[in-house]
């Protein structure tokens, strides 16, 4: 862990906000007690870090962490513990079944950008290019035409960007 990561860890993992939260030592039980994972903030947010690595890439997780501010710096805490280190690391789902969930979630929502990183991520957790094709058609059903028309223009952008050479875009 880098020292900008070290730092969005902190800022809601250190000892006097994890304190405020209760969250320094929470055991298994008091977890589950609360209806919480077993792994404490601190575990998260590594292993949140991890994860995020390795879905979106290096590259893009850099750019994020670099960018970080005082104001920011909880939110970036948030989606890596909580995205990352608690829904991305859960054993019930395959990485590339929970790319397929994200994908039809950002598609309805009409999240360009998040689409864009997320096709580039689903195509890292082994999802070909004719089963992101599949997801989006089945988004046209579903959610309307109209969504799916816009997320097909961003994935064939995102898939012609793969094709046209190795290395991390994101």
């Amino acid at each position: 862990m880098n020292d900008a990561e070290r730092s969005v860890q902190e800022s809601a993992t250190g000892p006097d906000v994890t304190a405020e939260r209760g969250l320094s030592d929470v055991t298994a039980g008091q977890a589950a007690e609360r209806g919480l994972s077993d792994v404490t903030a601190g575990q998260a947010a590594e292993s949140g870090m991890t994860v995020r690595r390795e879905v979106l890439g290096d590259a893009h997780v850099d750019r994020a962490v670099a960018s970080t501010t005082g104001f920011t710096a909880p939110f970036q805490d948030l989606i890596t513990r909580y995205a990352w280190g608690e829904i991305w690391s859960r054993p019930g789902l395959t990485r590339a079944e929970r790319s397929m969930i994200t994908l039809t979630a950002l598609a309805v929502l009409r999240q360009d950008e998040e689409l864009a990183l997320h096709t580039r991520a689903a195509l890292r957790n082994g999802l070909t290019r004719e089963q992101i094709g599949e997801v989006l058609l089945q988004v046209a059903v579903y959610a309307g035409v109209p969504a799916s028309n816009r997320a097909f223009a961003i994935a064939q952008r995102v898939l012609a960007e793969a094709a046209d050479g190795p290395g991390d875009k994101t």
